[in-house]
């Protein structure tokens, strides 16, 4: 069964976005009051309302990059009155994953997923849950992997480019386009849809990367930290409100 929750988006985000919608798994409730002037702090609290699972896969032990996804955890803390525990470490075979409404995954190469990885995965979109991918350092590999073996999961669904018109972009900062910092293109985020709702999203331009380990990784190519900021606050916003 699904849960229900509200939030409330302040209005340092467009007006048109506050609503209430669906999310997360069995056994979860998240209400949720965003406020830019509040700044709790990341809680190693079995209680938190908010964690995180980053995701040990085939080729990694979810050890790229190892401070993305704690940064990507603070960055959520700072913005809002959520309460946010430390991220865990979970394969997709664990039973945790359900219990886990945001996952995170990260990487540098190629991977391949098992079927039972798959069937995993579908059964965890399909019921409310939410996936976020960010290749490392800009590697195109690995966002070459993630659109092949994310097109696996759902019949006749395939990874796509996601529009500058979608409400992702608009769920805390408006934003309006966002440049490549190292080629004449734009920053596009891409998804996966199932019965028309974006359940996972993916930025091969090392988005989490460009506001980590001190913006050394990515050293003045594809996204600006400023800009990761703001889009990867948006992604996580959006995963919690839809």
């Amino acid at each position: 069964m699904k849960l229900k929750h509200q939030m409330q988006i302040t209005e340092h985000a467009t007006r048109n976005t506050s609503h209430a919608s669906r999310i997360t798994l069995p056994c979860l409730l998240l209400a949720i009051l965003l406020t830019p002037s509040a700044f709790p702090q990341v809680a190693d609290d079995k209680n938190a309302t908010f964690f995180m699972g980053r995701i040990r896969y085939s080729s990694s032990e979810g050890n790229d990059c190892p401070g993305v996804g704690q940064d990507l955890m603070k960055l959520v803390s700072r913005a809002s009155t959520i309460k946010v525990q430390e991220e865990r470490r979970i394969k997709l075979t664990d039973a945790e994953l359900y219990e886990t409404p945001f996952l995170f995954m990260n990487g540098h190469n190629d991977f391949v997923f098992t079927e039972a990885e798959i069937a995993n995965l579908r059964h965890y979109l399909s019921r409310g849950g939410f996936f976020f991918a960010s290749g490392c350092c800009t590697n195109p590999d690995f966002p070459k992997a993630w659109r092949r073996e994310f097109g696996r999961i759902f019949a006749n669904e395939k990874v796509k480019p996601i529009p500058y018109d979608h409400l992702i972009y608009r769920s805390f900062y408006k934003i309006d386009r966002v440049r490549c910092l190292n080629e004449n293109r734009d920053i596009q985020l891409e998804g996966l849809f199932y019965q028309g709702n974006l359940v996972a999203v993916v930025c091969e331009d090392g988005l989490c990367c460009a506001f980590s380990a001190n913006g050394t990784c990515n050293a003045g190519k594809g996204i600006s930290p400023e800009e990761g900021q703001k889009l990867t606050l948006n992604i996580a916003v959006y995963a919690l409100t839809h």
